[in-house]
């Protein structure tokens, strides 16, 4: 690969990162629920001084040593690279939690329309990072991991992560909340809606992806 290939493989990676943490800021803030994959951290942010970004960081780290624990001898310590990504990654994010934090819908339809920003969003940044070919979120790390050692296909196992992570975060929000917290009408809507709006992104761009990338 090219060097100036590389950059702006990397470049993608980072915009995409940057788009997919806006997401969940605009999630957060329609307060619906979030994405599978933000629904941990949101709601363990709810009943703790930690913020979104630090548990996302604390996940992903989990994600990689449980990515070595399923792989081991198999493991690539190139995948240690999803470290420093889920840093910036966590970091992104609570910069975008505190950009957005004047924002607050004054009725249900405006948290929809908030919530609907965030899928797109997200949508975005995944098919970005996707694109980019570089080094996939730790989340998609796991789920390629559980892939490779079981047999199953990705999709399979992404969606079996994202109950995972779904059903860790209601049994949180019952626990320390006493309600449903973070796990609401819109981590439905994004489970439903953001594969696919990647998948429809990554059929769009990956001409431009072959001719650029």
């Amino acid at each position: 690969m090219r060097k100036e290939h590389l950059v702006l493989r990397i470049a993608v990676l980072v915009i995409g990162l940057w788009i997919m943490a806006l997401g969940v800021a605009f999630s957060i803030a329609a307060d619906l629920g979030t994405s599978p994959i933000s629904s941990v951290p949101y709601t363990i942010s709810l009943f703790s001084p930690l913020s979104v970004g630090v548990v996302t960081i604390i996940m992903h780290v989990v994600f990689i040593v449980l990515q070595v624990v399923i792989l081991r001898h198999e493991y690539s310590p190139a995948q240690l690279l999803q470290l420093p990504v889920a840093f910036v990654f966590g970091f992104m994010t609570d910069t975008a939690v505190y950009i957005l934090g004047p924002l607050e819908p004054s009725n249900y339809a405006e948290s929809v329309l908030f919530c609907f920003i965030g899928i797109v969003l997200v949508a975005i940044g995944v098919s970005a990072e996707v694109s980019s070919d570089t080094v996939p979120l730790a989340g998609e790390g796991l789920a390629l991991a559980i892939s490779r050692k079981s047999g199953v296909r990705f999709g399979t196992a992404k969606v079996s992560v994202d109950c995972s992570l779904v059903a860790i975060s209601l049994i949180l929000s019952i626990i320390f909340l006493h309600s449903l917290g973070g796990v609401r009408e819109g981590t439905l809507l994004a489970a439903l809606l953001v594969g696919t709006l990647a998948r429809f992104l990554n059929r769009v761009i990956s001409p431009l992806r072959g001719k650029y990338l």
